[in-house]
């Protein structure tokens, strides 16, 4: 079953977790955050098991979020790049307590 959000009616807490929930935004962050730019072939090498559309979509979400720029050069062939935003470049430090939190807690949980 797939839920419906009014993301305008959310907590902030829930907003947040679900503009970096999606299965791929976490791992596309983590890449967009060590490059200054990158195009979209070099994301989809980077994200082993990615497809194409999901890569693609998960873009567009995290691109309609406000964490995540397109850049298209009128060049031929097209060249696209995407980057994080001032917003996207925020949420870094914060995936990264996450992660060092989970990271320090994971051991003492018992695997589900």
């Amino acid at each position: 079953m797939k839920y419906d959000f009014d993301m305008k009616n959310l907590c902030p807490a829930t907003f947040s977790f679900q503009v970096i929930g999606g299965k791929w935004h976490l791992p596309l962050m983590a890449i967009l955050s060590e490059n200054e730019t990158i195009r979209y072939n070099d994301l989809k090498r980077r994200l082993d098991g990615i497809t194409a559309t999901t890569l693609t979509n998960a873009l567009k979400e995290l691109i309609a979020h406000g964490v995540v720029r397109r850049e298209a050069f009128a060049e031929v062939p097209l060249r696209v790049e995407y980057s994080l935003t001032e917003s996207g470049k925020e949420l870094v430090p914060l995936i990264e307590a996450i992660v060092t939190w989970g990271g320090r807690h994971m051991p003492e949980i018992e695997p589900f």
